[in-house]
């Protein structure tokens, strides 16, 4: 447990290249990251699983917004991990939350039942939880494998406290995954802080000119605080740093 792993959180082909040519051990494979990820396309999945020789788990997260799942929203999180099974993927990334805070563990077990024998990650709506340390067991107790989180605060280098201190009572049962904001200038004080190993990290370093020689600056596609002519992608380079500190932890 806790041997240094580094997974690429991607949401396009081009990011996928760029952190397999960097180094990733493992993708986290994704759509739509500005608003903090949902289920990516069967066919990207395909054209990963086709052109890398990497592990990927799939996220599964039908929408934007709370982890509140309605029965029709669980049951189309149900078909996707059997698709996403059936295809051959490594593993997935689920997570629900009751509206009290806690993990929901009926739903999460029908998840659970539907992976069968994949690797399954607790996404970052263990983040979300009222109690971090309960979350934790009910995630070992369900048979997850990791668990990703940035220890409740904004980025993991903030929430080290919490990391340190989750990482401590998981006592090598399930895999702690720090996440959010990792960036080469920070793991190694995480590494320090919390004794973490794994990480989850996009390794952009800005957005990425579009090729748009035409526009329209003043209509707006979805969110307004984004621009429709600013492509987020992982950075070959930065990725690469990223991995070659995370390789070297306690070596």
């Amino acid at each position: 447990m806790n041997t240094p792993l580094i997974e690429g959180c991607v949401d396009s082909y081009a990011s996928c290249a760029a952190a397999c040519r960097g180094g990733a051990d493992r993708l986290e494979l994704c759509a739509n990251l500005a608003i903090g990820g949902t289920t990516p396309s069967p066919s990207l999945f395909q054209q990963v699983q086709r052109d890398f020789p990497v592990p990927v788990n799939v996220l599964i997260r039908p929408r934007f917004g709370d982890f509140l799942y309605s029965a029709q929203e669980l049951e189309e999180m149900e078909e996707d991990i059997r698709r996403f099974r059936d295809m051959g993927a490594n593993g997935v990334v689920i997570g629900a939350l009751t509206p009290e805070g806690d993990l929901d563990a009926q739903g999460l077990s029908r998840l659970m039942d539907c992976a069968g024998g994949m690797d399954v990650t607790l996404h970052r709506a263990f983040d979300m939880t009222r109690d971090p340390l309960a979350a934790l067991e009910e995630a070992v107790r369900l048979g997850m494998r990791t668990v990703l989180t940035s220890g409740q605060a904004r980025s993991a280098a903030e929430g080290c406290q919490v990391l340190g201190e989750v990482f401590r009572r998981a006592a090598g049962r399930i895999h702690i995954m720090a996440g959010c904001g990792v960036k080469k200038e920070n793991i190694r004080a995480i590494y320090d802080r919390t004794g973490i190993r794994i990480f989850h990290t996009t390794g952009r370093k800005g957005p990425v000119d579009s090729g748009m020689r035409y526009r329209k600056a003043e209509v707006s596609m979805g969110l307004p605080s984004l621009s429709e002519y600013e492509l987020w992608q992982t950075d070959e380079e930065e990725f690469r740093a990223c991995a070659q500190l995370v390789h070297a932890l306690g070596g």
